[in-house]
């Protein structure tokens, strides 16, 4: 059975979802208010250091049927108004270059990740507030030319905890939140009620806006400047609920930003305050399919970023197993 729809307030004028405006005061008291610096040891793998081998297996036992589903995008080579600079491949090894046998095949990869087209995770050193990343560490005293000296990805390692699926399209019956819904506190604790599901101390909390199914029913647009994501008035919950991750199928700040001259406020609060890394860009529509089949959305989460030593993050294709 299903989810109950709950009544969708709709996108509001000027097709912002109840967008409410926070002023810079009230943001900095809020930052304040659920920033965790000098909690932990070791500081630059912030939240994760919440998920313990029992956190893990807890985790484990999410994963029910075996079912797998990969939630990374296709590497996006493809210019578009959200892919102003595409990630590259190209062949380097056609098979005709060594000898003897046997010939072998080699392509390259890069990409400029920190965007809106490819599935990546971002380390604490990623985001800075004030001029300070999480921990309270001044980001020109520990990033510079080659590489970042804390909180690099390189120290976060892997992450195997339990995840939990917003699936708000699924919850509120639509196909896809607008660009500039905001989803609220609220939203946050209807879904958990609607989906049957709590979210709890070391998890990984996944919003679906229905981001991937709208690009490909309705073509790209620029969502720097307008998609559906949280509004801050969500953090101060889930900080309390003690999450290690937070990731969507956007990047998970609503755009345009509620916060006047704080262009992504969640991710301040999130990575810089909260030391909450994020998971951008998912393709989270095969597990909207395989939750709602279950009737289950809580799953065994793994993220191995790539090993990047003074990296601000990663590409990634995290795993959920159900």
């Amino acid at each position: 059975m299903g989810p109950n729809p709950v009544e969708d307030p709709g996108p509001g004028p000027a097709g912002v979802g109840e967008q409410t405006a926070v002023s810079r005061r009230e943001f900095d008291a809020l930052f304040e208010a659920v920033r965790t610096w000098g909690r932990w040891a070791p500081a630059d793998r912030g939240a994760w250091n919440r998920v313990t081998a029992e956190h893990v297996r807890r985790a484990t036992a999410a994963a029910r049927s075996g079912k797998v589903v990969p939630l990374g995008l296709p590497w996006n080579t493809v210019p578009g108004p959200d892919n102003p600079r595409p990630a590259l491949h190209h062949m380097t090894d056609l098979g005709d270059v060594e000898s003897p046998e046997p010939s072998t095949h080699k392509d390259f990869l890069a990409a400029d990740y920190h965007g809106k087209a490819v599935t990546h995770l971002d380390a604490l050193c990623h985001i800075a507030y004030r001029g300070r990343l999480y921990d309270g560490r001044t980001a020109e005293d520990v990033v510079g030319a080659a590489g970042a000296r804390f909180g690099a990805v390189s120290a976060l390692g892997s992450l195997v905890t339990r995840g939990v699926l917003l699936d708000l399209p699924t919850v509120l019956g639509v196909r896809w939140l607008e660009p500039g819904r905001a989803v609220h506190a609220r939203d946050v604790v209807a879904a958990e009620e609607a989906l049957g599901v709590r979210i709890g101390e070391g998890d990984a909390v996944l919003l679906r806006s229905g981001h991937v199914r709208r690009r490909g029913d309705l073509g790209a647009w620029d969502s720097a400047a307008a998609s559906a994501g949280f509004h801050v008035d969500a953090v101060p919950l889930l900080a309390e609920r003690g999450i290690a991750l937070l990731g969507g199928d956007g990047d998970s700040d609503v755009r345009p930003s509620p916060v006047d001259g704080v262009h992504s406020p969640v991710h301040a609060l999130a990575v810089a305050a909260m030391g909450v890394p994020l998971l951008d860009n998912l393709d989270l529509e095969a597990l909207s399919a395989a939750t709602a089949q279950a009737g289950r959305y809580a799953f065994l989460l793994v993220v191995a970023p790539l090993n990047v030593p003074g990296g601000t993050g990663s590409p990634v294709n995290p795993v959920a197993v159900l």
